[in-house]
């Protein structure tokens, strides 16, 4: 006699609220209590809200008893809540994880063009960071912006770098893309 386990579905939280731990703690005890698992999270302050993404795994039936749990909590913890349903992450065999760094004067177009030449490229992105600030010395506003992306397999490597660098110096970026590594290895 053999058993099967139930198929593992996967749910993606985004809230938005004032208080960071507040809205991790709550959200991540009710996966658990609704024998949920959580499988990645990400929590960004921005001014003085935060923002917490999840990716909660589980069976079909402890997904649906989370969802129905969620919007009462939002309204009683006072923080906003989106949903959907997802498939597991697909396997991306032979791609390679690249880091861009980029430090410039801001401009409101440049991560919008850095998007357009990786999206022109084929790479996809997976992770953005970024953040502005004044230049003490000078009072400029700058952007430090971080982004992880994925080159597909065959991907010239060295082409793509000069492509990448040449754009950088046509924006008058500071740019730098090189092989990701972990960060504790």
């Amino acid at each position: 006699m053999s058993t099967t386990l139930p198929r593992e579905q996967f749910l993606v939280i985004s809230a938005l609220g004032a208080s960071p731990m507040e809205l991790t703690s709550v959200l991540c005890r009710a996966s658990q209590e609704s024998r949920c698992n959580v499988v990645s999270s990400r929590l960004t302050r921005h001014g003085e809200y935060s923002a917490l993404v999840l990716q909660v795994s589980g069976s079909w039936d402890a997904l649906a008893r989370l969802e129905a749990s969620l919007a009462p909590l939002a309204k009683r913890h006072k923080f906003s809540i989106n949903m959907t349903r997802s498939a597991a992450a697909v396997e991306r065999a032979n791609a390679l994880p690249y880091v861009v760094y980029i430090s410039a004067a801001y401009r409101p177009d440049i991560i919008g063009e850095l998007c357009q030449f990786f999206t022109d490229h084929h790479v996809e992105l997976e992770n953005l960071t970024c953040d502005t600030y004044q230049a003490p010395q000078t009072g400029t506003l700058l952007l430090n912006a971080t982004i992880t992306v994925t080159l597909p397999p065959g991907t010239q490597i060295s082409w793509l770098r000069d492509q990448f660098l040449d754009f950088a110096d046509a924006l008058n970026l500071d740019a730098l893309i090189e092989p990701w590594r972990p960060q504790n290895p």
